[in-house]
C-alpha cells in the first residue's frame, strides 16, 4: 500500500501579481523564513517548504489568492528575490523558476557549488532526477513548467515544482526534501499536490522494483527480438499490455474500474491485483470558485485568533511589542503570521484560514489591507532585528500570540462568525487601504 503525505486540487488562474503586492510578499516571506532560521534552523525551512499544506498556508498569509495554483509561482518568486539577496547572511538560496528560468537551475547550482565547495555535479543530478521522476516516472497527465531548487550552505535541499494540465485547467505541485529522501526511484516524494485524475503509471512505488528491472533488461535486448515479442502481444486481442522477457511477464500498469478508480495505481509485478494509493489526512482539495466559504475554514481555530486579537487587553501585547497604539486588527494578522512560524503540522489543514491575515488580491475573503500588511511587516522585522541583538522579548511576544490563541481555542471553544468577520473587514477596507487586482 502506497502512502502519500498529501495532495491538493489547484485550479489554474491567469493574471499577474502587481508590484504593490509582490514587493510585500517578498518582504514578509523573507522575514518568515528568517524567523524560522533563527528559531528552528535552516533544515526546518526545507521541511516546511516540502509540506504542501504549510506551503499553501504561507501563500495565503502573504495575501496571494487563497486557493490558486499561482501561489506556487508567486511564493517561490518572492522567496527567490528576498532570500538570494541575503544568501551569504541567511545561508539559503533559491534556484530555478518558471519556464526558461527552470532550465537555468543547473547553471545556478554549479555557480553556487564553485562559491561554496559543494558537489555541483551531485546537486545538478538531484535537480534533474526530481524533474525526470515527476515528468516521466510518474505519468499523471501534468507537464512540468516550474522547478525551484532550494539549497542551504550545508548542502541540504528541497524542491518545489509544478506541472500543468491545460485541458483540465488544473495544476499539480510536487514537493521533495533531501532530509526525507531515501531513494530517487522508490517512493521519493514528501508529497504530491494536485488533482486526483485517475490511475497513473508510477514507477517509483516500492513494489515496482521488478518492473524497473524488467525495463532495464528490455533496454539491453536485441531490437529484433523485442519487435517479435511486441508483435506477438498485439496479435492477442484480449491480452493486457505486458513486456515479456525470459518467460516472465511484468504488467506495467493494472487498470481497475472498481470503487478505487481515481486513485494512483502503481507499477508492480502482476500478482492478480493492483496497488492503490492510500491517502493520508494531509490531503487538500481546492475548489475552482474564487469565493471563500465558511466550510473552507476551521471556525474554531479562527475564533481563537479573533478572540486573541479582539478580547485580549491591547496593553498585554502592546508593552512587549513596543508598538504604541497597536490595534486588534494588526494583532489578528500577527497571530496568524506567528502560527505560520511556530505552528505544528496539524495546524495547517485549513490553509484558507490564513487568508484572514492579509486578505487576497482577488478580493477574497476581502481586499488586501495595505496598512495592516505594512504594520505586520514592521513589527515582525523589528522583532527579528531585536532578537539578533540578543533582545528576544519582542520575538517571544509574537510566539505568545500563537500560544494564547491555542489556549483560548482549547479552553473557551470560540466559534468565529464567518459572515460577520468578513463584513467587518469589508466595512473597514477603505480605512485600511484595502486593495485588489
Amino acid at each position: 500500500m502506497i502512502k502519500s503525505t498529501g495532495h491538493a486540487d489547484l485550479p489554474l488562474h491567469t493574471g499577474t501579481v502587481p508590484k504593490w503586492l509582490a514587493d510585500r510578499m517578498m518582504t514578509l516571506g523573507t522575514l518568515i523564513v528568517e524567523s524560522l532560521i533563527i528559531n528552528y534552523g535552516r533544515k526546518e525551512v526545507l521541511t516546511r517548504l516540502s509540506d504542501p499544506l504549510w506551503f499553501q498556508s504561507l501563500g495565503s498569509v502573504m495575501g496571494m489568492d487563497w486557493h490558486s495554483s499561482g501561489i506556487t509561482t508567486s511564493v517561490m518568486y518572492a522567496l527567490k528575490r528576498g532570500l538570494n539577496a541575503r544568501a551569504r547572511e541567511l545561508g539559503i538560496v533559491v534556484c530555478g523558476g518558471r519556464g526558461k528560468y527552470s532550465r537555468k537551475t543547473p547553471e545556478e547550482l554549479l555557480f553556487l557549488a564553485d562559491a561554496t565547495g559543494l558537489d555541483g555535479d551531485a546537486l545538478v543530478r538531484n535537480s534533474k532526477l526530481c524533474a525526470k521522476v515527476d515528468n516521466t516516472a510518474v505519468q499523471d497527465g501534468f507537464q512540468l513548467y516550474q522547478h525551484n531548487f532550494i539549497l542551504t550552505k550545508e548542502g541540504d535541499w528541497a524542491v518545489v515544482q509544478q506541472g500543468m494540465n491545460g485541458e483540465e485547467k488544473k495544476a499539480r505541485r510536487y514537493h521533495w526534501c533531501s532530509a526525507n529522501l531515501r531513494s530517487f526511484v522508490e517512493e521519493p516524494h514528501s508529497a504530491v499536490v494536485g488533482e486526483n485524475r485517475g490511475e497513473i503509471l508510477n514507477l517509483t512505488d516500492r513494489n515496482a522494483g521488478n518492473t524497473r528491472n524488467g525495463i532495464l533488461e528490455i533496454a539491453s535486448e536485441n531490437p529484433d527480438k523485442m519487435m517479435g515479442e511486441i508483435k506477438s502481444i498485439l496479435r492477442t486481442d484480449d491480452a493486457p499490455l505486458t513486456f515479456g522477457y525470459g518467460g516472465r511477464s511484468d504488467v506495467l500498469q493494472t487498470i481497475s474500474s472498481d470503487e478505487n478508480a481515481g486513485q494512483i495505481v502503481s507499477s508492480s509485478a502482476f500478482s492478480g491485483g493492483e496497488i492503490i494509493l492510500e491517502n493520508s489526512s494531509r490531503n487538500l482539495v481546492m475548489p475552482a470558485r474564487h469565493e471563500l466559504k465558511a466550510e473552507d475554514v476551521n471556525l474554531k481555530r479562527l475564533g481563537g485568533v479573533l478572540a486573541t486579537a479582539y478580547e485580549s487587553r491591547p496593553g498585554d501585547f502592546e508593552s512587549l511589542l513596543l508598538t504604541p497604539g497597536l490595534g486588534p486588527r494588526t494583532l489578528q494578522s500577527l497571530t496568524l503570521v506567528s502560527e505560520v512560524i511556530h505552528g505544528t503540522p496539524s495546524r495547517f489543514t485549513d490553509p484558507a484560514r490564513f487568508s484572514f491575515a492579509h486578505g487576497g488580491k482577488d478580493g477574497h475573503p476581502f481586499p488586501v489591507p495595505l496598512k495592516i500588511y505594512d504594520e505586520s511587516i514592521r513589527v515582525l522585522q523589528d522583532s527579528i532585528e531585536k532578537a539578533r541583538l540578543g533582545y528576544k522579548d519582542k520575538s517571544e511576544c509574537l510566539r505568545r500570540l500563537h500560544t494564547t490563541a491555542l489556549n483560548i481555542e482549547a479552553n473557551c471553544s470560540p466559534m468565529a462568525d464567518f459572515d460577520a468577520t468578513i463584513s467587518r473587514e469589508k466595512a473597514h477596507s477603505a480605512e485600511w487601504d484595502g486593495k485588489t487586482v
